[in-house]
């Protein structure tokens, strides 16, 4: 059961953090002397105009999440996430997050943030497998367990296209692997054979963030409603007598959330990204007959030509691909 925190929870509180904190060496719960409010949670997130809840099975405390205003950007911090062991892939993380999320969206967050400490790595990978992705620099703390912590980060609601940077395109490998796995699954012609494996997609994104940390390359994501759904890629490692060109490569959108504008809004902001970087002249490639070929005629590309039998199909037949400009 997930219901709101209370002060007189600081026991079941206290317990739950120490236990999670003890699985990870000279990882110290010091209440008294680093953590005070921890003797009244429910009051201090109230007073910071924030929420707080517990989860029970059994009448012990098992889990806990709370959410607070940040001072800047419409953003909400998530903080205080801790579920026990036993509870761990039973879906409790999911709903408690859930339920933060959901408060800091009615209130009005345009922006989640969250900060986990470096040696929490299936943290690092629920959070990001929610759609967070690491932004800024490493935060060192003053405490007795010399904690250094990563600050996540996501847009809140809406329809949101960003940039991301090195940092943040190798935390979205797995979930970006993820779509780039059920894209192919539902046929989409993106260079891959179905069925793909999550290893191989894995090692995709692994490359790309390489590229994207030696400026070779422009990564752009899709959230919708805070859920990372879509990406696209401008490839600017271009011969030098062409720099002002670049290539527009895998466009991706989770078919769960298909024909909700995601594809669109990710291909307007890779050419506002394009006209940034000087790159006036776009080219892609793509299966004819292809979903995506419709939109990039609706958006104003130029077809240049069709080369029959470019790529097989898992069933080994012959497709043309279609190439496609588009000046900036």
């Amino acid at each position: 059961m997930i219901r709101p925190g209370r002060d007189e929870d600081a026991e079941g509180f206290i317990r739950l953090i120490g236990e999670c904190w003890a699985e990870f060496p000279n990882c110290i719960l010091d209440v008294d002397g680093e953590a005070p409010e921890l003797r009244a949670l429910a009051s201090y997130f109230a007073a910071a105009g924030g929420a707080l809840w517990a989860a029970e099975r059994d009448g012990a405390l098992v889990g806990m999440v709370g959410t607070r205003p940040l001072n800047s950007d419409q953003a909400y911090e998530i903080c205080r996430m801790y579920v026990a062991a036993p509870e761990r892939g039973t879906g409790l993380a999911q709903r408690l997050l859930d339920a933060a999320e959901a408060h800091a969206r009615a209130a009005g967050a345009q922006r989640l943030v969250l900060w986990t400490d470096t040696r929490f790595d299936a943290a690092h990978r629920f959070y990001e497998k929610r759609g967070y992705v690491r932004q800024g620099a490493i935060r060192i703390l003053d405490d007795i367990s010399k904690s250094l912590e990563f600050r996540y980060a996501k847009p809140a609601a809406g329809l949101v296209v960003e940039a991301l940077d090195a940092a943040a395109a190798a935390s979205a490998e797995r979930r970006l692997a993820e779509i780039l796995v059920a894209c192919v699954a539902d046929g989409a012609a993106v260079s891959f054979l179905k069925p793909l494996s999550l290893d191989v997609a894995l090692g995709f994104w692994k490359k790309v963030a390489a590229d994207v940390a030696a400026n070779r390359r422009v990564l752009l994501a899709a959230w919708l409603d805070g859920a990372l759904v879509g990406t696209v890629q401008l490839d600017l490692d271009m011969p030098q007598n062409q720099p002002h060109r670049a290539d527009l490569a895998k466009l991706l959108v989770d078919p769960a959330v298909r024909r909700r504008g995601v594809g669109r809004a990710l291909m307007r902001r890779a050419e506002q990204a394009a006209q940034r970087l000087r790159r006036r002249l776009l080219v892609l490639d793509t299966q004819a007959d292809d979903a995506g070929e419709a939109l990039y005629r609706s958006l104003g590309w130029q077809e240049a030509g069709r080369i029959p039998g470019y790529a097989l199909d898992a069933a080994g037949a012959a497709h043309a691909t279609v190439i496609f400009w588009r000046e900036v």
